[in-house]
């Protein structure tokens, strides 16, 4: 059975030193960026993959739909992976389908609608139904640590804190 050992928001996927770092995590063998468009076109689907092999990590490339079969189906067979996404929707249909993580880090968000978004750390906009589903996923789903954090040295801004500027 494999596990997750760590889940990451992040519009960018695979990128720089980030990836390079976090891959470095113990335990990890793998990558999976669940993302629709990436993992439809074949171009982008190849580009990430080969910016994942980089790493030295086996990259895999699919829709949340196929992640939710793969783990219904094989737990992740061996694979310790990181398991990326864009939004923070994708990764809340993946554990309210019931695929666990413990970890997630949230490394960065771009503004999309200046009216209901607010710049929560500097790397990321969020807005009230997001962090509402962020509190859900810790308080009813298991996900324990939630935390905001653009690179691996940038000081970390707690789940807490940031609801905090929503009221929550």
């Amino acid at each position: 059975m494999g596990t997750i050992n760590l889940a990451r928001v992040d519009e960018r996927l695979i990128h720089g030193q980030v990836m390079m770092t976090l891959s470095q995590k113990s335990g990890v063998n793998s990558i999976f960026v669940v993302d629709e468009v990436v993992a439809k076109d074949k171009f982008m689907r190849d580009l990430y993959k080969s910016a994942g092999s980089r790493t030295g990590q086996k990259t895999i490339v699919i829709t949340p739909e196929k992640a939710k079969f793969y783990w219904d189906e094989f737990a992740f067979k061996e694979y310790n992976c990181i398991l990326i996404a864009k939004t923070v929707s994708v990764i809340y249909d993946l554990v309210t389908h019931g695929v666990p993580m413990k970890e997630l880090n949230i490394g960065g968000i771009a503004q999309k609608n200046p009216e209901k978004d607010i710049l929560v750390t500097k790397s990321v906009y969020l807005n009230k139904s997001d962090a509402e589903k962020l509190k859900e996923m810790n308080e009813q789903y298991g996900v324990e640590n939630i935390y905001f954090q653009a690179t691996p040295s940038a000081p970390k801004s707690t789940l807490k804190d940031v609801l905090g500027q929503f009221g929550l």
